[in-house]
């Protein structure tokens, strides 16, 4: 009986390089369409936009569009994704800039509590704050996705406070990093509501670390 013979290398490598430049060329025209839907947000001000202006801001098809995304939301989800990644990046950066576990924890809750709150002088919310809530309502695993990068750097501090027996005892990482995490960001999201005695950063830290630490 014949056994089958295995491809020639050279039909191999030919496959694969066809395959290559496709992939190429679809991640280039996924990069138009978030090129363009992040332009048209930075004009506005605002996630409210049709797919339609995305479409002709890149330049390319409807057809094109749909080929890569099931429809708006899915593209803004892209585009949260993204921003959730570099903010965490960001911050990231921001605590190697400090050598004491606490310190690191600190500048991070300050730092995400500023970017999160609303405009202090027009108390205009940061982009995605109302697809990111209806986006915990409607689609909470794809939150979970999202927050993922940011979730790990609250972890890695929290993990250091513990290294450091800095931490409450019987508290787990991951569980004190999520809560620390959701607080932050809900605070300064409804920070602007008392327009007389906003929170402010410190506030912020303050309450959570005597959580965290259960020092005064």
């Amino acid at each position: 009986m014949s056994t089958p013979t295995e491809e020639p290398a050279w039909k191999q490598r030919a496959v694969e390089r066809s395959t290559q430049a496709a992939k190429r060329r679809a991640e280039q025209r996924v990069e138009r369409f978030l090129d363009a839907a992040q332009a048209i947000m930075a004009e506005k001000g605002t996630t409210d936009f049709t797919v339609q202006e995305v479409v002709d801001r890149s330049k390319q098809s409807l057809r094109s569009f749909y080929q890569h995304f099931d429809g708006k939301h899915e593209l803004l989800l892209a585009l949260f994704e993204d921003a959730m990644s570099k903010s965490a990046e960001q911050l990231r950066v921001l605590a190697t800039e400090q050598s004491d576990p606490l310190d690191r924890l600190r500048v991070v809750v300050q730092e995400l509590f500023e970017s999160s709150r609303p405009d202090p002088a027009t108390q205009q919310q940061p982009l995605f704050t109302d697809f990111a809530l209806r986006l915990l309502m409607s689609h909470p695993a794809e939150m979970r996705v999202a927050n993922a990068p940011l979730l790990a750097l609250f972890t890695q501090l929290i993990q250091d406070l513990e290294d450091a027996n800095l931490l409450r005892p019987g508290f787990k990482a991951k569980r004190v990093a999520a809560l620390t995490m959701q607080t932050v960001m809900f605070n300064a999201q409804s920070s602007g509501q008392d327009a007389a005695h906003p929170l402010t950063a410190e506030e912020i830290w303050d309450y959570c670390a005597h959580g965290i630490t259960g020092n005064d």
